[in-house]
């Protein structure tokens, strides 16, 4: 809870918002809001990043770490937590502002790390290994000889306009929050605009949904106003069931009164009194956080009964889903936000016509939700200067897998994929070569280096046998094989379908047992095996076909793509999976052979004792030798080799 005068200041800016919007009027409202949130300029603030990235990287013993530093040298100093900025693959984060200085980043910052960090900074020296650059602030005085983050590849390269405060302000204040602007966006739009012209105005911007087909937002607003219904709903669909992709937790643990803001306005805009912000269960910290900026903004008035006294009322509801890969789909979350099993139905009629409860229902995921305040504050024609003619705006992408860095980045629509892999990501770790990038995790597409240059664009993509997807970005080298890579997003698909249509239960099971079986030694080596493997590569696209044209919902229809993209780019990798028996990669364990190197054996007779087939012969102090025909393939023997000796056949 705010004290009185926090709540006071607050109350001031949205009311000065809402009935003068006079600047002068504001900046005395916001003046007022930073002395009773008593920040003051004469002690250190120290922050630290303690999203779930930041946790599984250790920091909230970073955190503790920090605590006990100034308690046992009493030192009297703010310590706040922050979400992510985006950098994931730097965490622990943990950033200084001394009095009068810009706020100063270092990364990498174990608990061990913190007391020599503290000891320097305080004394105004940069420990320059952790450092990691200083936030560029026209009010601070500059840190000499020290880069601003908006100079460093990964930042300089992205432009930054839903994420523009992740990792800067405290995600569970609702002051931080309006201090650098928030809600004023949705009071602008109740206040000045009728709900038909706030549709008018996110149509003009032509946002798209950010994730899917990228339907156009304003569009389905639009419809689901212009149904004649007694009630109509706002779903956020957070649900994120994709390997691969973590955009919705990170936005919501950065910055949830920025969702919040554009579900009230969407919720205005359609006439809906009722939002849902369906999430998986397992975001514990994201829904902690989002019920908390929920109730604060409640208290302000923000949202409930007769909102800013504008004579509607807007009631937010958080709802924890299984996580169930099926339950991303549209009308199965609607099925599991009634109480029913999440299971896909038939289209039309759509949502937006008759959806939950059989009303007139907007379903939108998080990214595209939180476009909707920064179209409505600076208009459509803003939105629109930014992308290509088709995709307006930004695009946000989940990256990791093989790059040199990983995390969240937000590129403009139209930046090529090329720039992403290797200005923000910095290419592959440890200099292995580029082999491939994955979009839209396991329904999506991996496309080859020659398509790089395509830039991030719905049409574009989609020239390209390619799509947006859910905003995952994976990298791939050469280390990954493309057939069993396509094989474990089958079984996934496989295991996630509702079972409920023949084409997608039945399809997904035919076409990994294909995929396992070219990734499986033969039982024997004549041409007949070889052509009962090859008939097998051959039927994955006929089925794929079939799933394509007749199966239910977007899980059967898009299951193919990751196989069918590998087929069209990286066929010589199944090919000599088929022919050759053999996996370049070295990934799929029973196409691999071991061989000792003689000049390395000591005879130690370590790898004979510990292979579960028998298949090493030899005699103790003399080089050892691999019999290929009983060996599985384990590569027990490779592990507990201590001189080296052992070697895939490549």
């Amino acid at each position: 809870m705010y004290s009185e005068a926090i709540h006071e200041a607050l109350s001031g800016i949205l009311k000065e918002w809402l009935h003068s919007g006079k600047e002068e009027n504001i900046l005395r409202a916001r003046q007022a809001l930073e002395t009773a949130m008593k920040k003051s300029t004469s002690l250190p603030v120290i922050t630290v990043g303690t999203s779930t990235c930041g946790r599984i990287a250790g920091s909230l013993k970073t955190l503790e770490a920090v605590n006990l530093y100034l308690m046992e040298r009493q030192v009297k100093a703010s310590v706040i937590e922050v979400g992510c900025m985006g950098l994931c693959s730097a965490e622990p984060i943990l950033d200084v502002q001394l009095p009068g200085k810009a706020r100063i980043f270092f990364r990498n910052v174990t608990a061990t790390r913190v007391p020599r960090l503290l000891d320097d900074i305080l004394h105004r020296e940069v420990p320059v290994d952790d450092m990691l650059g200083q936030y560029r602030d026209s009010k601070a005085e500059p840190w000499r000889e020290v880069p601003y983050l908006d100079q460093l590849p990964f930042f300089r390269n992205q432009s930054r306009q839903v994420l523009k405060d992740a990792g800067l302000i405290d995600p569970s204040s609702i002051a931080e929050y309006i201090a650098t602007g928030g809600y004023k966006a949705y009071v602008k739009a109740i206040s000045r605009y009728t709900p038909a012209e706030v549709c008018n105005l996110v149509e003009q911007s032509q946002l798209r949904g950010r994730a899917g087909a990228g339907f156009p937002a304003g569009k389905k607003w639009k419809t689901a106003l212009q149904t004649q219904a007694d009630r109509r709903y706002i779903i956020c669909n957070a649900q994120e069931s994709d390997p691969g992709a973590f955009l919705d937790r990170n936005l919501i643990e950065s910055n949830p009164h920025k969702l919040i803001e554009g579900l009230a306005i969407a919720c205005y805009a359609i006439g809906a009194a009722k939002g849902y912000i369906c999430i998986r269960s397992e975001y514990r910290l994201a829904i902690e956080l989002i019920r908390k900026a929920i109730q604060d903004a409640r208290e302000l008035n923000l949202l409930g009964e007769n909102a800013m006294q504008n004579g509607f009322s807007i009631e937010l509801e958080v709802k924890q889903g299984p996580g169930a890969f099926v339950c991303g789909e549209e009308t199965a979350l609607i099925g599991n936000l009634e109480g029913k099993r999440g299971m896909p139905q038939m289209r039309p009629p759509y949502p937006s016509e008759s959806g939950l409860y059989k009303k007139p229902t907007i379903i939108n995921n998080v990214e595209s939700l939180c476009n909707v305040p920064d179209i409505i504050l600076k208009g459509p024609d803003w939105f629109q200067s930014v992308g290509t003619e088709t995709s307006k705006g930004t695009k946000i992408f989940a990256l990791s897998g093989k790059s040199k860095l990983s995390g969240l980045i937000e590129v403009p629509m139209g930046t090529s994929l090329r720039k992403i892999v290797y200005d923000i990501a910095g290419g592959t770790v440890n200099g292995v070569k580029f082999k491939a990038v994955l979009l839209g995790g396991p329904s999506g597409w991996p496309l080859p280096e020659k398509l790089l240059d395509t830039p991030v664009d719905f049409e574009a993509l989609k020239s390209a046998g390619a799509g947006m997807g859910s905003g995952g970005f994976v990298v791939l080298d050469e280390s990954v094989c493309m057939v069993d890579m396509a094989g474990f997003f089958m079984d996934f698909m496989q295991k996630q379908s509702c079972g409920k249509c023949i084409p997608c239960r039945e399809g997904t099971k035919r076409m990994r047992e294909i995929l396992e079986g070219i990734s499986r030694k033969p039982l024997d080596h004549n041409g007949h095996a070889t052509l009962e493997r090859f008939k097998g590569v051959m039927q994955l696209e006929t089925i794929a076909e079939v799933m394509k044209d007749t199966s239910l919902c977007g899980l059967g229809v898009n299951a193919p793509n990751p196989v069918l993209a590998s087929l069209r780019w990286f066929r010589d990798e199944f090919e000599e999976h088929i022919f050759d028996r053999h996996c370049k990669s070295g990934v799929c364990r029973e196409l691999r052979s071991y061989h000792i190197v003689v000049d390395k054996c000591t005879g130690c007779s370590l790898c004979a004792k510990r292979c579960p087939d028998n298949a090493i012969i030899g005699t103790e102090l003399k080089p050892f030798f691999i019999v290929e025909e009983r060996c599985s393939g384990c590569g027990i023997c490779n592990e507990v080799c201590k001189f080296g000796a052992v070697k895939i056949k490549s």
